[in-house]
């Protein structure tokens, strides 16, 4: 088949669709009336302060909820991690897809170059065993320099070494890799404070409103020549009203 030729079949191929697609709208007579998504494939609203699934060692507990709210204490401009639910929402996250690793590559091998040529470290333990294994570890390296549980300790000195494993001076172990454990944690209640209501952080969505996000709207479109400027939304939330 001749260049000219090729050109003028493929110019065919693409308005064939066109010419069937009109003829076919002609005899489409309906379409699906109930359009309601399966309740099977929509997000479940996480309770705060219930049961929990994998946080339910107090030990454990005690320390992640002191960490947390180090990072995010409370203050005048809203409430602490743990106040805001962001234990919840970890619970929830490390008891699902995220905590089993589903979308995590840990197959071998991980080597050390690894880390040197993707800038980040490749874990073949799962998010789950990394929080089990850090948490342990960060209270033993406590009780060994300060003799006394991280939970206990004064919050400047809480701070000093969530610095230390932030900067790379404190290590907890062989079994740890400190710093990518701290941003792992800081990643974590981050993602708590600042999602939405539905996954169990964020709680009367405190985050959205220390920031001035409106939240899960339906539509800006009204407001995309107000670039800057303070909308005072109300934020809604995902969170199905009964």
């Amino acid at each position: 088949m001749k260049r000219r030729e090729a050109l003028f079949s493929l110019g065919a191929l693409i308005a064939a669709p066109v010419a069937a697609k009109k003829a076919n709208a002609e005899v489409l007579h309906g379409y699906p009336q109930d359009m309601a998504l399966d309740p099977n494939f929509l997000p479940k609203t996480i309770k705060r302060g219930g049961a929990r699934a994998f946080l339910t060692d107090d030990r454990e507990v005690k320390t992640l909820k002191a960490v947390f709210d180090r990072f995010i204490p409370g203050d005048d401009l809203g409430p602490s991690a743990s106040e805001a639910g962001c234990l919840d929402f970890l619970d929830a996250q490390l008891s699902g897809a995220f905590g089993e690793g589903a979308s995590v590559y840990r197959e071998g091998p991980a080597q050390p170059h690894e880390e040197q040529m993707l800038q980040k470290a490749q874990f073949i333990a799962t998010p789950r065993e990394r929080y089990r294994t850090g948490l342990k570890a960060l209270e033993t390296y406590a009780r060994k320099t300060d003799g006394a549980s991280f939970a206990d300790l004064q919050p400047n000195r809480q701070d000093e070494i969530l610095s230390g494993m932030e900067i790379g001076e404190i290590d907890l172990g062989k079994d740890v890799n400190t710093k990518a454990f701290f941003e792992l944690m800081l990643m974590n209640v981050r993602e708590g404070y600042f999602a939405d209501p539905l996954y169990g952080g964020n709680k009367d969505m405190a985050g959205w409103k220390m920031i001035g996000f409106p939240g899960a709207r339906y539509d800006y479109r009204a407001y995309t020549d107000r670039t800057g400027q303070e909308l005072n939304l109300v934020p809604v939330s995902l969170i199905p009203k009964d």
